[in-house]
């Protein structure tokens, strides 16, 4: 199942081996007005980015060749796809699983079997996610510098590279510093309100924000409060 994909409305690719699986995901979301292109391997899937970049990919984690989880790292290792929101779809269910799948760069990530419902949730929570931009103008920290209209990181005018959702973790933290957030506050804050992202989620991305910055002494600021959550604090 093909679409046209000169449409202007938001493309998805969806990178499936299972035919009966991506039938069912590209009649989902095109009913939803979205506009599919599908891949049953990492090779077609190149191919297809080649043509067009999509605005997110839908990505099963076990594949022919290449699995999705190493293809999802190495879409995130290249500047011309590390921006592309990512979920990752697998049968695979355990906790330690989801941790992985996240620490690869996926933004979200979708146990097998699932319902339609909870696809089209999540596709549109994270698209409104990367849409979502703040230009309310650069902000300045103790050499920590973050624009919010092109999510461009430097410290010390020395560039960062940065995923969308780290930006808006980092973005929100400096704007409220001091305050301590509890897991689900932060969820509600970064991520969205009535999205169907486990709380764990959180972590896994504070540990990838203290990852970044850490080459430039930043890290330290992303602070952990014991039981009760994560603030922001130069002290």
């Amino acid at each position: 199942m093909q679409t046209d994909m000169s449409s202007g409305k938001d493309r998805i690719l969806i990178v499936e081996d299972e035919e009966a699986i991506r039938d069912m995901l590209g009649y989902a979301l095109m009913k939803e007005g979205y506009v599919c292109e599908e891949a049953i391997d990492v090779e077609q899937a190149r191919n297809n980015l080649q043509a067009e970049k999509p605005n997110l990919i839908l990505l099963d984690w076990m594949l022919p060749g290449m699995s999705g989880i190493d293809y999802a790292r190495r879409l995130r290792s290249m500047p011309e796809t590390r921006d592309i929101p990512i979920i990752m779809l697998t049968a695979k269910g355990e906790e330690v699983d989801k941790v992985r799948g996240l620490e690869t760069g996926a933004d979200d990530y979708i146990t097998k079997p699932f319902s339609t419902k909870e696809l089209i949730a999540r596709v549109k929570a994270v698209l409104r996610r990367y849409s979502s931009k703040d230009a309310s103008g650069i902000i300045e920290v103790e050499g920590l510098t973050l624009d919010p209209e092109t999510y461009r990181v430097s410290a010390n005018d020395n560039h960062i590279e940065i995923s969308p959702t780290e930006f808006k973790l980092l973005h929100f933290f400096i704007g409220h510093p001091e305050r301590v957030y509890s897991r689900s506050h932060l969820l509600d804050q970064v991520w969205g309100e009535n999205v169907y992202v486990e709380e764990r989620t959180v972590d896994v991305h504070i540990r990838r924000l203290r990852k970044t910055l850490e080459p430039f002494g930043f890290d330290k600021f992303i602070q952990t409060v014991r039981s009760v959550g994560y603030r922001f604090s130069t002290r």
